[in-house]
């Protein structure tokens, strides 16, 4: 399943985030052990780097990216997909980013934590709880 992963989930499992960790770890582990094909925004990479570094420090922020680039495969934000960010109906710029990335590379599923801030589209929008669930009851199936 190609799965695409909003950077407030990475955020969750990095800085983790409590109420949120267990679910977003929970995506997280299923991207790293291969069982999803999971994809990110490079903006995410900036995004989460200037967050980390802020709370965290240098050092902590690096790793971070580290983590990021090893599991997640990333999409350029290029012209086509900042185009169609900008004439968008998407109120948020960075999440009409990452639903046309997510679109990009035909995800079946758009992972957030704001599914209301996306639009109704042929990728299927969930919270990781919500997906959690569905993965569950698919691999029990």
């Amino acid at each position: 399943m190609i799965t695409f992963v909003d950077t407030n989930v990475l955020l969750d499992v990095l800085a983790k985030r409590e109420h949120h960790y267990d679910a977003s770890a929970a995506i997280w582990t299923l991207a790293e052990s291969g069982e999803i094909t999971t994809y990110i925004s490079a903006i995410s990479f900036n995004n989460i780097y200037y967050i980390l570094r802020k709370f965290g420090g240098r050092s902590v922020a690096r790793d971070a990216l580290r983590s990021l680039r090893d599991v997640f495969e990333s999409v350029p934000p290029d012209s086509k997909i900042i185009n169609q960010a900008i004439d968008s109906d998407c109120d948020d710029f960075e999440d009409a980013i990452q639903f046309h990335s997510a679109i990009r590379v035909k995800a079946q599923v758009l992972i957030t934590r704001n599914p209301k801030d996306f639009p109704a589209s042929s990728v299927s929008i969930a919270t990781p709880d919500e997906f959690r669930t569905f993965w569950s009851e698919e691999s029990t199936n």
